[in-house]
């Protein structure tokens, strides 16, 4: 089934289960502490391949819809993002709704931490938007099922430098496939969302010459970012008709859609944020018959996940780094599967990953 954004407003006239979003999912568990102030959902797509992981998302969304719909499109991209890398993973995601930068404190996220703990270990939290490596730390103070934490207690730190690496790895593979040449110097890219991901891209493709636009909507952030690496900046959202060679979405999600498909001048789409398609099969063919490539970002966006795996599995620095560095042969190898059997490359990328979930549960 496929997924796609929906409005708010529909959603309520159909049960959960009815929902796109919803694609079978094993379990939502709503978390609500009335102390803390803690509304969190916390949804395990499947477990299929192991236990569910992924990070937890604190962000202010507009009703609690929203934050449902967010949370469902983002465990189930877990699901994928674990089978397409070979780790023996499930998808899962969380979402706490409230504003990170003033209601986020330590007393909600050991609540939150007790909520991911009455799981026992069907899920395992991480960071994500809104998160800091320090708040795993407050979360392992109450339940073990939880990575991504300091490496002064054990974990794998920040695991944004190494996300942010294999995008890196799946750009230079898309520019291959499409150009003929992996090298990115001289190629126009527009970095949308520089965070602690987009700022590590941009540093990677800015010190292989490439010509970077940056696109924010924190105008401070912008500033100091365009003359760390001699950035350009534009401003707003209407970007997508700029004239680049390459578009890094690295923000939120759905800006792969109607609107955006109609004006890009990109010819290869590589970024590090989840869910980019609005409508996976509708978007994808889209670009397609524009000729556009599109590296899936359930498959580029992976280092994180492969970051924090390595807690579990006892994988070193090394052992992180050659997986993630994989995740260029593994795109090319997409890409042009996708040209042999006339496929979207979203759709060959996730043939893989269900194949693998399916031959688990037979």
């Amino acid at each position: 089934m496929t997924s796609e954004i929906i409005n708010s407003k529909d959603l309520k006239n159909d049960p959960v289960f009815g929902q796109l979003s919803f694609d079978n999912h094993e379990q939502i568990v709503f978390c609500n502490d009335e102390d803390t102030g803690l509304k969190a959902i916390i949804g395990i797509h499947n477990t299929a391949l192991g236990p569910a992981l992924g990070g937890t998302r604190m962000w202010q969304y507009k009703n609690e819809w929203d934050a449902l719909n967010d949370v469902l499109r983002l465990s189930r991209g877990m699901t994928y993002k674990a089978a397409i890398t070979g780790l023996n993973l499930g998808g899962g995601k969380a979402v706490i709704i409230g504003d990170a930068k003033t209601q986020k404190n330590d007393a909600l996220m050991r609540r939150f931490g007790q909520f991911v703990d009455s799981l026992s270990g069907r899920y395992i939290t991480a960071e994500d938007v809104g998160m800091e490596t320090r708040d795993m730390d407050i979360v392992r103070e109450v339940t073990p099922h939880v990575t991504g934490v300091s490496e002064a207690i054990g974990g794998a730190g920040n695991p944004s430098p190494v996300t942010a690496y294999g995008v890196y790895m799946g750009m230079k593979a898309a520019a291959e496939f499409k150009f003929g040449t992996n090298k990115l110097a001289g190629k126009k890219v527009l970095v949308q969302g520089v965070g602690h991901v987009g700022e590590t891209l941009v540093k990677y493709i800015t010190d292989e010459g490439a010509q970077v636009v940056l696109n924010d909507i924190n105008e401070a952030r912008l500033e100091e970012l365009s003359k760390k690496y001699n950035a350009n900046v534009v401003l707003g959202d209407d970007v997508y008709g700029l004239d680049v060679d390459i578009y890094a979405p690295c923000a939120l999600g759905a800006t792969i859609n109607d609107n955006s498909i109609s004006k890009l001048k990109a010819q290869v789409i590589a970024g590090a944020a989840n869910n980019q398609l609005a409508n996976e099969l509708k978007h994808g063919e889209l670009l397609k018959k524009k000729g556009i490539v599109y590296a899936p970002d359930f498959l580029i966006n992976a280092g994180g996940i492969i970051n924090v795996y390595s807690e579990l599995d006892g994988g070193n620095r090394e052992d992180i780094m050659r997986k993630t560095e994989n995740i260029y042969n593994t795109t090319l190898e997409i890409l042009t599967l996708s040209g042999k059997e006339n496929l979207t490359t979203h759709q060959a990328a996730f043939n893989i990953a269900q194949a693998r979930i399916n031959a688990v549960k037979k």
